[in-house]
């Protein structure tokens, strides 16, 4: 521990020399000796050294200088220039250190702010956790935002995205672009989101799941060049501005090649762009390890769905809403019985992994390869197991039954909210009852609820009281291990870091096929399913919840009792 002056002296060598030898810093060294949490380590280090100790809590509560000190000198010297409004002219700016070893780094910061400031000591993970919150509005986006002027659009042939382009591009509307895209590559975002609205343009992420406003732009103008030069990249028409289009584009980033799939739709007041982020390699790179087990069910679903996926024929079907996972569930199923024994092929919109062994085909509807289309050729290419994308009409659906039932193992999605409402999409679409029911083995319904960030978890008490309204009549079991996460640098702020799959599934038997076929009640239905062991989707989450793998506030976001 640290006792006085003499003592942090010796300890501060001491550290150093181990440092050299180990590879590690010398911060991280004499943290590790102290034996001290990360709190009390930087308060007594805070107290020896005479320096006043600033918590994560009370950063948040000051403002940044970006100005002064940008996010990446910031980032790369973990350090940050604070501004304290409630404080005089004179004493106003604070700035927040982590690292005693880097004794030039007070003296550089002086020769940046130009002016008087207050020196903190605060824990390196608390200003990465700051930094990250402040990310959201401190992107090359929002430096792109603060520089940009009313000019001429010019279209690139080719789109890099590198910070040295960004920083060379003369124009600011292109630099603004590709900061965006730049952005959402590096925070692993999924979708770009630019609404229109009457005061200029606001862009989102799509993290985890969760929409996050990462900017805005405050001239309609600005905005409606923003767009343009969207559309000209994605080789849109650029005076068209009441329907709908649809394009794409490829970008280079960190060189690879990303794909960038582009939706326009209009809007009262102007035009809303999502911009779905492809990246190939990333996906490849999953895809290689692909199994159930990356994708986070728990053991008894892991081990049931293995038995249906290796069934010789049959129907395996997986459901939930747009972005719950359902593809990636069953490129895992494929991938774990793609041995080389048989014959597999898929038909997809659009083939989002590409899989070794297995035939891959995307539809192209503008040439006539529709699914319903696809599925019929595949049957004389003497497959195995087939995967299709997905049912969206009937006579898909009367031929994925058909090939069930003649041997062959059919994988597919249908959007529905629950196993329970895929019975009533297929006999909807005229499939015959007791025909559906010999194909069918297997539905999984699944949601994607977001992970309790591990770097920063910290266990909670399970009090009723504390709970959202909805969620107060819960009976939380004695040996329930709740956690939330308190924001760090690695979940960017949000105490989530990463997502996991849950599921409810309904395994049919002889009675659930005779009561399905004689056309019972859902309730029915699910009387007798429960009874054999379904577990609905609520239920699975909160079971999730109480392992401490994500919080009941997600719970009640993604898979509320219906």
């Amino acid at each position: 521990m640290i006792q006085d002056m003499h003592n942090l002296n010796e300890m501060l060598l001491q550290a150093a020399k181990t440092a050299k030898v180990s590879g590690q810093r010398a911060i991280e060294v004499l943290q590790e000796n102290s034996q001290l949490s990360p709190e009390a380590f930087t308060q007594q280090l805070a107290n020896t050294l005479a320096y006043p100790y600033l918590t994560l809590t009370q950063m948040l509560t000051l403002q940044p200088a970006f100005d002064r000190i940008s996010f990446s000198e910031s980032l790369q010297n973990e350090c940050v220039l604070l501004h304290d409004p409630s404080l005089h002219d004179n004493n106003s700016n604070i700035f927040v250190f982590a690292d005693i070893y880097n004794q030039r780094l007070q003296t550089w910061a002086a020769e940046r702010v130009g002016g008087a400031f207050i020196t903190y000591l605060a824990h390196h993970a608390d200003i990465a956790a700051y930094l990250a919150k402040q990310e959201e509005d401190t992107r090359t986006v929002q430096t792109a935002i603060g520089h940009v002027a009313h000019t001429k659009n010019e279209a690139d042939a080719t789109e890099e995205l590198s910070l040295n382009m960004i920083e060379g591009d003369v124009s600011p509307v292109i630099k603004l672009v590709r900061s965006t895209l730049y952005d959402a590559l590096k925070a692993e975002a999924s979708d770009i989101h630019l609404e229109t609205a009457p005061t200029g343009l606001v862009i989102k992420y799509r993290l985890d799941g969760v929409l996050s406003q990462v900017g805005a732009i405050s001239d309609p103008k600005l905005a409606e060049q923003v767009i343009s030069r969207i559309k000209v990249i994605s080789e849109l028409d650029i005076t068209e501005q009441r329907v709908p289009q649809d394009g794409r584009f490829r970008s280079v980033y960190r060189g690879r090649d990303v794909d960038f799939r582009v939706s326009v739709m209009p809007s009262i007041h102007g035009e809303d762009v999502v911009i779905r982020v492809l990246d190939k390699q990333t996906l490849a790179d999953q895809a290689s390890g692909l199994s159930l087990d990356v994708l986070g069910f728990d053991a008894a679903s892991m081990q049931t769905m293995r038995e249906q996926f290796t069934l010789p024929y049959g129907m395996v079907l997986v459901t939930g809403p747009t972005g719950s996972g359902k593809t990636t569930t069953l490129y895992a199923a494929i991938s774990e019985i793609n041995h080389g024994d048989d014959k597999i092929v898929t038909i997809e919109d659009p083939v989002e992994y590409q899989l070794a062994g297995v035939l891959q085909i995307p539809v192209n509807e503008k040439k006539g390869l529709t699914f319903a289309r696809g599925l019929r050729s595949i049957l004389r290419h003497d497959p195995d197991r087939i995967m299709v994308g997905e049912i969206r009409d009937a006579e898909t659906a009367q031929i994925a039954v058909q090939s069930a039932l003649t041997g062959h193992l059919v994988f597919t999605t249908v959007h529905a909210n629950n196993a329970f409402d895929v019975i009533g999409r297929f006999l909807n679409m005229g499939v015959d009852p007791y025909s559906f029911v010999s194909a069918l083995n297997i539905v999984v319904a699944q949601r994607l609820l977001r992970s309790v960030c591990q770097h920063c978890a910290e266990p909670i008490k399970p009090e009723t009281s504390a709970l959202p309204t909805k969620l107060q009549h819960l009976s939380i079991p004695a040996n329930a291990t709740l956690k939330r996460g308190k924001g760090c640098g690695a979940c960017r702020g949000t105490g989530y870091k990463g997502r996991r799959a849950v599921a409810e599934i309904l395994l049919l038997d002889d009675e659930l096929r005779e009561l399905i076929a004689n056309r019972a009640s859902i309730r029915q239905i699910k009387e007798l399913a429960v009874k054999k062991g379904t577990r609905f989707l609520h239920h699975a989450a909160l079971e999730m919840a109480y392992r401490g793998e994500t919080t009941l506030e997600e719970v009640l976001r993604v898979a509320p009792m219906v």
